[in-house]
Parts: structure tokens; sequence; C-alpha cells
């Protein structure tokens, strides 16, 4: 009868010599192969792993004692009595047969110490798995965190590199300061000497939501008009893009061309300058002839730190600031984003760079410093009459139908303009040290070869939109600065046609 220990021992070396194969495989795939040495031993068959070789059963005898050093395996295999090459299949249960009590106990113990050597290869293997994901973790936090002080350092420099990045240029051509001769022309504007000419068309270019401005430039088209002078408003969509309204305004200025024999006079204000400036570098081989001269007055030509610091690219809530301006042109005014993205530096450093005005036609620029006084900041100093379109207002009449006034009326609305704008000014002031009307900066607005004005007033932005509750009679109006502009401009072509 066979023995119960050996049945027992031979299925517990089984077992674990599965489960050891099994561990190998799953995590421990690069065991070294290994090389199976038959020894016939006592009358069984001693199946030895081994790199080195075969041996004898003296040598295997006192090899035994070596075992665990040389990282050796092996198995006890059945002998037939016929013929001992006859070994059964070396992955089946019966390779493991019967052997004397001693051997088969010396398997079982060095198998079992097997085990915790697959242990100690499966707990490093995990540990290593372990380290590399935290690893991971790490450079993936430390990412996060790049990117946030990245956002943060964006936000907080702003456009500090960006102001008067016209005047670093060393392509652009050097300014000249008019300054003194615009005092001197508008000091004899308001004493009465009306020197403009009618031998030009004098277009007015308004600048960004002027459609919603009603009486944007229209008391300096009647100021004009009672001169007996030509002079017209620009019809553009304020809200539309530079190149829509470049190409909007050639058209204008060939049609005025046309029906009067003509020249052109362009005066823009703000994104106005930009616009008519636009028209000029795109398409000057068609209105060379038809244009005279072209002024900007507070116009962004180098862009705006406003439109900037809204719309810049990597700083922090920059999609959420975008969605945003999208809502409030493109949904409320339904205008073009594009309108405002092309005031900021990247936009207008690209268009310059592709499209250069022209050096044969006189330039003037002018800019103006906004009042940062704290009785200007307190005060709402403006009326401005807003468009209502949506709205229906009761009427005072004895008519039923008067009882409703059409949808579409012009009401004035208080609106506290130059507070805003001081507001604004001094932001630009305590963050970038520059001066500015509360939208553009001075440096900015300083086209590169022109004619620089300054005049010795505090005008905010938007002092040629709105008109004052209460007009001072002591100082000049948009009026008169305009014609003041437009007479240095005529003075500026007439010296050009000399040196030619």
């Amino acid at each position: 009868m066979e023995d119960p220990f050996l049945h027992l021992a031979s299925l517990s070396s089984y077992i674990v010599q599965q489960f050891v194969q099994f561990i190998d495989d799953l995590i421990c795939r690069d065991i070294l192969g290994w090389s199976e040495n038959l020894v016939d031993f006592g009358g069984l068959l001693l199946n030895f792993t081994s790199d080195w070789g075969s041996r004898t059963v003296p040598e295997a005898c006192s090899f035994l004692s070596r075992i665990s050093d040389a990282g050796t395996s092996f198995r006890f295999h059945k002998r037939r009595s016929s013929n001992l090459e006859d070994n059964l299949p070396v992955n089946s249960i019966l390779e493991i047969v019967r052997s004397n009590q001693s051997y088969g106990g010396l398997s079982l113990i060095f198998e079992w110490l097997m085990l915790p050597l697959c242990g100690l290869r499966f707990t490093w293997k995990l540990t290593l798995a372990s380290r590399r994901c935290f690893i991971s973790h790490i450079r993936c936090a430390l990412a996060r965190v790049q990117s946030v002080i990245s956002r943060v350092r964006k936000t907080l420099c702003g456009s500090s590199d960006d102001i008067g990045w016209l005047q670093q240029a060393p392509e652009m051509a050097p300014v000249v300061d008019g300054s003194a001769r615009f005092r001197q022309l508008l000091q004899d504007i308001r004493n009465g000497q009306h020197t403009l000419p009618d031998s030009f068309v004098y277009l007015l270019i308004p600048g960004f939501f002027s459609n919603h401005g009603p009486l944007y430039f229209v008391s300096t088209k009647k100021f004009f008009s009672k001169m007996g002078l030509t002079c017209h408003i620009a019809k553009i969509h304020s809200e539309a893009s530079v190149e829509q309204n470049a190409w909007e305004l050639k058209q204008y200025i060939e049609e005025l061309h046309w029906g009067s024999g003509k020249r052109v006079m362009l005066l823009g204000h703000s994104k106005g300058g930009v616009d008519a400036a636009a028209a000029l570098s795109k398409y000057w081989h068609v209105l060379k002839d038809k244009v005279a001269g072209l002024a900007f007055v507070q116009s962004p030509y180098g862009g705006t730190p406003v439109a900037s610091d809204i719309l810049r690219d990597g700083q922090i809530a920059d999609k959420e600031t975008r969605r945003i301006m999208e809502f409030l042109i493109c949904k409320l005014i339904k205008g073009d984003i594009r309108a405002l993205e092309d005031l900021t530096y990247e936009k207008r450093k690209e268009f310059i760079k592709n499209h250069k005005l022209p050096d044969d036609i006189p330039l003037i620029s002018f800019h103006s410093e906004a009042n940062i006084a704290l009785n200007v900041i307190a005060t709402m100093s403006h009326i401005a009459h807003a468009e209502l379109p949506w709205l229906t207002l009761p009427g005072f009449g004895e008519d039923d139908l008067e009882n409703v006034i059409q949808e579409g009326c012009k009401v004035p609305v208080i609106v506290p303009v130059s507070a805003a704008l001081a507001l604004s000014a001094l932001h630009l002031q305590l963050r970038y040290g520059e001066k500015s009307d509360g939208l553009v900066t001075c440096r900015d607005a300083e086209v590169p070869g022109s004619v620089v004005v300054k005049p010795d007033m505090k005008l905010d932005h938007a002092w040629m939109v709105y008109s004052s509750w209460r007009k001072d009679p002591n100082e000049p109006d948009a009026s008169e600065m305009c014609e003041a502009l437009l007479t240095m401009l005529v003075e500026l072509d007439k010296k050009r046609k000399k040196l030619c």
C-alpha cells in the first residue's frame, strides 16, 4: 500500500510548483531557462534543473547541499523497471512519483523555500510599479502648478512689454511735435479766423460703438456745413473688423471723389483712425490721387492695453473673459469680436508689418490725457443719447394712438463716462506707469512719420462723442479742435506739394 505521506508530499510539491510557475509567468517572465539533467539515483529518476550540466550520483549527493546557492530546482520521476529512459510528461501530475521519504521531504522543503523568493520578487516588481506611478502623478502635479504660475505671471505682466513698441522699432520713422502750431491755429479759430478751404471733401470716421451713439460727429458736421464746407460722416459698421471697414472706406472715398471731383481729407477718431489707416495701407494704389491727408484722433494705431488685457490668451480666466466679450459684442450689439481683437498689440503688430502706411501722405497724431482727479471720478459729468429699440414708452397726447411712442426712440441717458474713463486712466498709470485718455496710451497713439499734437487740456477718450452738461465757453469744443487739426493737415499738404 502506498505511503499516504508520500502522496501528500507529492501533491503539495505539485501545488507549490504550479503556484510558482503562475507567479513566474505573471510577474517574473525573465527567469532564466532551466536545463534538465537526469541522474539514476537508487532506482529513482532524479530530474535536476541546472546550468552546470550532468552530474554523477556521487556528485549529485554532494551537489544537493549547494542547490539553494545555485538556484537549482529538481523533480522526481518514476522509473520503469524495463526502461529507465521512458519518462512521464513533464506538465502532468504524474511527473511527481513515488520516492523514498527522505528525498520526497527534501523536494518539498526546497519548493517551499523557493516560494518566499518568488514572493520577494513579486513585491519588488510591485514596488517599482508603484514608484513609477507615484513619479508620474508628481510630474503631472508639477506641470499643473507650473501652468498656474505661468498664467499668474502673464496676467501680472499684462501689456508692460508691448506699450510703446512703435517707438522702439528701429524701422519706424520718427515723429515731429506740432503742438505749438496747433495751439496757434486753435486760438485763431476761436477768434473767428476760419481758413479751412472748400477745395476738399472732409470725411469724419467715427470709432468703436459709434452705431449706438447717434450724435457722434453730428455737431462737427453742422459746424462745418455752416462754413460752407462739404463734410460727411462715414456710415460704416463700427463693430466690424478693420479689414471690412477698410474695404467700405475705400469704396466710400471713391464715391466722394467721383461725385465731387475733390480730394478727401480724412479725420478718424479712435478705431476710425485705425480703419482709415488700413484703407490707405491696403488700397493706396487706388486712393493715391483721391486722399489728401489723414488725422488720427486718439487712435490706438499701435494697439491698446485695454483690448490686449481683456483678450490675451494664457492668462487667468482668459476663456471666460472671451466668452463674456463675445456675448456683449456679438449677441447684444450684433457686432464682430474681431473689431476688438484687431486693436490688440498682437494683431496691430501683424497688420503693420504686412501693411505699412504710405510715406507720401500728410499724417497727424492727436492724443490727450484724461483727468484723474478725485472730483472727476466721483462725478457723473456727461450725458449720452442711447437708442432703446426694445422698449415702448408711454406718450402724453390726447389721441389713443399717441399713448405709445414708436419703438426705436432715442432718449437721453445719464452715463458716468468721465468717471469710468478717469478710473481706467488711473489704472493704466498705476499698473504700467503710462499716461492715457482712459483707453489709449499716449505712446501707442503716435503714428510713425506723423506730426504729433498734444493739447494742453485734460481730455478723455469720449470728449468728441458726448456733449457736456455745462459747456465752458472758455474752453474749445470738439468742432473747433477738429477744424484746427484739418487746417493743420491742409498746411502739411501744401508743404509736401512745394517739396515735390
